[in-house]
């Protein structure tokens, strides 16, 4: 294990919570993307008879580029914004051709040799499209048992399933920039810089498919402007010949304060960038998923990116800034971000609304033992760590080692999770699944010893 990974990453292949048990249930999961691979992996560690359903050829999800599952945003100059030792899983690195920064054909193929290494490639059912997981027993008075339906028509039963499908597959269009007509473009289905050569090219949106689809286009566009409708903190990937990731991840500590994290990752921003509002960026007013960039702000200072804070309307291809000037364009990339998309799952068993899912720790929905959703959330660190740590959870709980709180427990809690990132951050429909790494782990590990500690007392009485 590399000195830059988080100190959450210990102890994750320690031996199990309880007596050394074996699985022996039936486990689906859906997806075989990074989430789904891994969660995998630890439960055929465990022994659980594994079966991974996935929609198409291919494994990696979204970094498998141009997917036939036709689910993948990935784009040609797509690499990941943590640095190659903070992205790798625990137990398997990166091969000694990946980049500092590994791009989507790094992250495929180290997920397809993850994958082999670990004996999951075997488990995997290509070309199977989930029609519907729903349940098949009353949760009131019988053990789980989940019915998998299939496009083809078939049915598989289950003890436990694992949606791991990802939240970043359905676009989030809004209507007022669809207006725009031809031309308009969600970041979803952007692929390569060649289509827009001489253009000019609107991109709304601030995050990190907007400022790299920015910097993908604007030195071969007629013009590029982006539009940041609300202040932002972009982090630089390389700082002082490190990558940035590798220095902040020293700072994540849980015996930190969480104010002084911020304010010593604030620091370092700074340091690399400067104040941000004098690149035409809106002062931040709250706390927003960070972005992160290794060339925006370059392209800004160079006058390749013109920075925008608001439309104002949108006539024909013209557009109206809210600073009062107006401009016509061929093009609108809208980075407006995605939709959770779980169809699958009747909505008396899990409802989304407003973007939002009442799940306990992310993961479990109350009074339907048996299922879990793994990776339905935004996070300032890799993914594949906290990855890790749901799927430890998840076997856990499956091996009868940890046993859940209460529906009306686990319904307070969401309901407090809920308010305290409310409170915090900024109230869009993205930051309704957003999590802090360390806030997380931390109550992740505090609520599995929690749930061991009911089986412990329920043995001993």
């Amino acid at each position: 294990m590399t000195d830059v990974q988080s100190v959450f990453q210990r102890g994750l292949d320690a031996p199990v919570l309880g007596p050394n048990q074996r699985g022996g249930k039936r486990v689906a999961i859906v997806g075989a993307g990074a989430s789904g691979l891994c969660s995998a992996k630890y439960l055929l560690q465990a022994g659980f008879d594994v079966t991974v359903f996935e929609i198409g050829t291919q494994i990696g999800g979204m970094w498998c580029y141009n997917n036939d599952s036709g689910r993948s945003s990935a784009y040609r100059t797509l690499h990941i914004n943590t640095s190659r030792g903070v992205t790798r899983f625990s137990d398997l690195d990166f091969d000694a051709d990946t980049q500092p920064f590994p791009d989507h054909f790094d992250m495929h193929r180290y997920l397809v040799r993850y994958a082999d290494h670990f004996g999951v490639t075997p488990r995997i059912r290509f070309n199977s499209r989930v029609q519907q997981v729903r349940p098949a027993f009353d949760p009131a008075r019988e053990p789980p048992v989940w019915d998998i339906v299939l496009a083809d028509g078939t049915t598989e039963r289950f003890g436990a399933v694992l949606i791991a499908t990802g939240h970043l597959t359905a676009p989030l269009h809004v209507p007022e920039l669809q207006a725009f007509g031809e031309g308009y473009l969600h970041a979803h289905y952007y692929r390569e810089p060649e289509d827009f050569v001489g253009k000019r090219i609107c991109v709304i949106g601030v995050g990190n498919s907007a400022c790299d689809i920015a910097s993908d286009v604007c030195v071969t566009s007629r013009k590029t402007v982006l539009v940041a409708r609300s202040g932002v903190t972009i982090l630089p990937k390389l700082l002082f010949g490190r990558p940035f990731t590798d220095i902040t991840a020293q700072i994540q500590r849980p015996w930190l304060p969480r104010k002084l994290r911020q304010k010593l990752v604030r620091a370092l921003v700074w340091v690399a960038h400067g104040n941000m509002q004098k690149l035409g960026f809106k002062k931040s007013s709250s706390l927003s998923h960070v972005t992160s960039n290794g060339t925006v702000v370059t392209d800004i200072a160079y006058r390749r990116i013109h920075v925008k804070q608001g439309i104002e309307a949108i006539d024909g291809h013209t557009i109206r800034f809210v600073d009062g000037s107006a401009e016509e364009f061929d093009t609108i990339i809208a980075a407006t971000g995605y939709r959770i998309d779980l169809d699958m799952l009747p909505p008396d068993v899990v409802r989304v609304d407003d973007n939002r899912l009442d799940l306990f720790m992310r993961m479990v929905p109350p009074g339907w033992p048996g299922l879990f959703l793994m990776g339905f959330f935004n996070t300032d660190t890799a993914l594949n760590m906290v990855f890790e740590h749901q799927a430890r959870g998840v076997r856990e709980h499956l091996l009868g080692n940890a046993a859940l709180p209460s529906d009306a427990e686990m319904r307070q809690a969401i309901a407090d999770r809920t308010a305290w990132y409310k409170s915090q951050y900024r109230d869009t429909p993205r930051h309704t699944i957003e999590e802090e790494h360390v806030r997380y782990l931390t109550d992740l590990r505090a609520t599995l010893k929690a749930d061991a500690g009911r089986v412990g007392q329920a043995r001993a009485a």
